[in-house]
């Protein structure tokens, strides 16, 4: 399984990679949502963790890019990643088209219970 890790802050992008190393799970990161988005164009991943504050262009408007893709990509589970704890936030996100939505700090079976609930939700057999 490959992972896209859009996330501004180095620190909380290695801590991800480890947890999810432990599974050999493939992390590739982006610092920034523009060079996520690039990245999709150019490789193929099986989720998308997003982060909503970044400098540049955020997480919402990240997601709603990719969403308005004309190709199978357009679908990729998307999961949200952020230490926002605005009441809203979950409403915002899943809006935007998220998949689920995740609080920071990340925990390790929070993470790949969420991972696996976006994958099963759009349809992927793959088991973590």
């Amino acid at each position: 399984m490959r992972i896209l890790f859009v996330e501004d802050d180095a620190m909380n992008r290695r801590v991800v990679r480890d947890m999810l190393s432990v599974a050999g799970l493939d992390l590739a990161e982006a610092p920034e949502a523009e060079s996520g988005l690039r990245m999709i164009e150019s490789n193929d991943y099986d989720l998308i963790l997003m982060d909503l504050r970044m400098p540049g262009m955020d997480g919402l408007t990240a997601i709603r890019a990719i969403r308005a893709r004309d190709d199978a990509k357009a679908k990729l589970p998307i999961v949200v990643v952020t230490a926002d704890m605005a009441s809203d936030i979950r409403h915002q996100c899943l809006t935007a088209g998220a998949d689920d939505v995740m609080l920071k700090p990340v925990a390790m079976e929070n993470l790949f219970d969420t991972i696996g609930r976006a994958i099963a939700a759009r349809g992927d057999q793959t088991l973590i």
